[in-house]
């Protein structure tokens, strides 16, 4: 079969398409014809050896692919062949074909195209693991999504509306503001203004009558998380996803006391496989919001495989907006 291959840890740019062996599904496992794998920013912190989990070399990369399952190994029942899923793959995505366990495919609605199936993996599971079991969100509450525009701030933004929260999608750009309030944000809080870590505060208790928001979502880190926490409310909660503002910030625990704030961490790949139970309830959830029209994944720049390097590139260099999904078979 094709597929990207890294033998070496290094730039995007210097994948190439090879022939590789297809895997053959183990017990508990099903192989999955890839239809259509999202290239995802943590996708090239891997090839570039900078993530936190890296595979063995060599490997495919590639998270959450999207396709049909073509065989199944020994022991699985919960799955037929022909049925179209979402395999939460954590590598392998970037191939023409993917062994992975059956309790990690997750079977699509029939109205949900495949390219759209990719566009929301990764970031729609965080997203909703973020607000419903990290920060507990409450129907009413007010949260404040950071960095609104980007993958996992538009799913959050789609997702804490269809909770019922009210939104305030913070964005780094101006022109970022038209797509922050296409996903439902109820208003913009400018991240580019002067003087951050007051003007932030001040911009949410304009929109919460002083008062703050009780959840931030927080996938950028640097000195908006240092600017954002002083805009939560009592007892806010605030979950760190990510750093792509560039830099990991710190923080004096006696601030938490003050508000009875809470901050917690998610790294999603341990809940797929410590709680599967509990993604198969996300799944559910975000298909029935899906076919409601309570949300749908931003609209996909679509790539052949042999560009794999080029959309990961893009990603990197924020040249894109909505999702990099990679195409290999036709639905």
């Amino acid at each position: 079969m094709r597929a990207i291959v890294v033998d070496e840890f290094g730039l995007p740019e210097r994948l190439r398409v090879r022939e590789a062996a297809k895997p053959v599904p183990g017990p508990g496992e099903v192989l999955v014809e890839t239809h259509a794998a999202p290239v995802n920013y943590v996708d090239m912190l891997v090839v570039g050896g900078t993530y936190q989990f890296l595979p063995p070399r060599p490997f495919i990369p590639g998270k959450g692919p999207a396709g049909v399952v073509a065989a199944l190994g020994p022991g699985v029942t919960t799955l037929k062949v022909g049925d179209r899923v979402l395999a939460m793959a954590e590598t392998g995505g970037y191939a023409e074909a993917v062994a992975v366990a059956a309790v990690q495919c997750h079977r699509l609605p029939p109205s949900m195209p495949i390219v759209e199936a990719a566009s929301l993996a990764v970031v729609y599971d965080t997203s909703w693991v973020a607000l419903r079991s990290r920060a507990r969100l409450l129907p009413g509450e007010t949260v404040l999504v950071l960095g609104a525009s980007g993958g996992i701030g538009h799913a959050s933004v789609q997702l804490a509306r269809a909770m019922g929260a009210r939104v305030l999608g913070g964005i780094s750009r101006p022109e970022r503001e038209t797509a922050a309030r296409a996903a439902g944000a109820d208003a913009i809080i400018d991240l580019s203004r002067p003087n951050l870590r007051d003007s932030l505060r001040e911009q949410v208790y304009a929109e919460t009558d002083g008062r703050g928001v009780d959840v931030i979502i927080d996938p950028l880190g640097g000195e908006v998380f240092t600017a954002a926490i002083r805009a939560l409310a009592w007892c806010g909660r605030l979950v760190v996803i990510g750093f792509a503002a560039g830099s990991i910030p710190t923080l004096k625990t006696n601030y938490l006391l003050l508000k009875n704030i809470e901050i917690s961490g998610l790294q999603i790949t341990d809940y797929r496989y410590r709680r599967p139970a509990e993604l198969v309830t996300c799944y559910a959830e975000l298909f029935d919001f899906y076919e409601r029209g309570l949300v749908k994944p931003a609209p996909a720049t679509v790539f052949p495989l042999d560009r794999a390097g080029e959309a990961l590139a893009a990603v990197r260099d924020r040249r894109i907006d909505g999702r990099a999904v990679l195409r290999l078979h036709e639905d």
